[in-house]
């Protein structure tokens, strides 16, 4: 069984398959490329400062719903006719004023209209896990959303410059069949051989300068050539 990561498919699998499968399926990972520490703050806080809330306090052009969880773990079943399963970590849970839930991925971005599509498949392989848990009891999800969160403008004042993030609402389309046929189609590349490198692929490219360089630097050793 292979474990997919939904925060793997709006980058990793799209830029090249090849790095996907030596991740996922041998454990070859690029090198990390950590977010700088100021994202990561103005990231944590701007999801811990709204668990409890309704969303209609943070804006009123927000629906109606309270967050009531942050960063939870989702770990699913096997998807349907495949050896693959979801595990990972979302960014807020919202329950809704008729009970069911909403789905909600935090970013700290341009709200451009083209991160629905972006990042469907990610919180459709959310959705998924928590209606579908290999433990505990199933979260029903009725709606899918982007919170986007894009400095606007500045304000100095008491010393201290105060910085204003109004946030953008996009709602993403249900798509558990589409989902699905992800799933599959991962399985069919997990299940190949080793498919072709990404073309534009940096962390290939520097692999293979790598290796130019390192055999250039032996053959000119051998024929005792500089370097």
């Amino acid at each position: 069984m292979y474990k997919l990561s939904p925060s793997d498919f709006a980058y990793l699998y799209e830029e090249c398959k090849l790095c996907y499968v030596l991740k996922i399926k041998h454990g070859i990972t690029q090198p990390s490329m950590p977010m700088p520490g100021v994202f990561s703050a103005i990231n944590t806080r701007l999801q811990g400062s709204v668990v409890g809330k309704s969303l209609k306090s943070i804006s009123n052009n927000l629906p109606d719903g309270k967050v009531i969880k942050q960063e939870g773990w989702v770990d699913s079943v096997v998807v349907p006719d495949t050896s693959v399963f979801i595990k990972g970590k979302y960014d807020l849970l919202v329950e809704n004023n008729d009970g069911t839930f909403t789905l909600v991925d935090l970013k700290i971005s341009q709200p451009d209209i083209e991160k629905i599509d972006k990042y469907k498949t990610q919180l459709n392989a959310y959705k998924f896990a928590l209606e579908n848990p290999k433990i505990g009891d199933p979260i029903k999800i009725t709606k899918l959303a982007l919170l986007v969160f894009y400095p606007d403008k500045v304000i100095y004042k008491n010393n201290t410059a105060f910085l204003t993030f109004p946030p953008k609402w996009l709602d993403v389309p249900l798509d558990t069949d589409g989902f699905i046929k992800f799933a599959k189609d991962i399985d069919e590349l997990l299940k190949g051989n080793l498919p072709s490198e990404g073309t534009e692929c940096k962390w290939c490219k520097y692999r293979h300068s790598g290796e130019e360089i390192s055999h250039l630097k032996d053959n000119l050793v051998q024929n005792d050539l500089p370097f």
